[in-house]
């Protein structure tokens, strides 16, 4: 299960449900609330956070290194909305990438992930 924080573009969470996925979102639902309590939520309900925010790395380093949310950090935005989505179902589908306990970085031509230790 998702998590899109407030960045992540509305079509491409209404593409990744489309695709079976179950997707929260924090524009939808909980506009305006602050990164700690995005994470904190995340933490809470077990979720993966989808976003553009660079600032993540530092914060859950910061204020959840004991439980850390899993993250994928999109550094592109891309040319179009779906482009998050797309490059995420690409992942998903074709590569089988595991996101649970890591966090993980999306760049047009590299994925890199760091496995929080268990």
């Amino acid at each position: 299960m998702f998590l899109a924080n407030e960045n992540f573009p509305r079509l491409s969470t209404i593409l990744l449900r489309e695709s079976g996925y179950i997707v929260k979102s924090i524009q939808e639902d909980y506009s305006g609330i602050d990164d700690v309590a995005v994470i904190k939520m995340a933490q809470e309900q077990n979720l993966i956070i989808l976003t553009f925010d660079r600032g993540y790395g530092e914060l859950i380093f910061k204020y959840a290194k004991d439980n850390p949310p899993s993250v994928v950090f999109f550094r592109e935005k891309g040319s179009h909305p779906a482009f998050a989505a797309s490059s995420l179902l690409t992942l998903l589908i074709g590569q089988k990438i595991f996101l649970a306990g890591a966090f993980t970085v999306i760049e047009s031509d590299n994925i890199r992930q760091r496995f929080y230790k268990s």
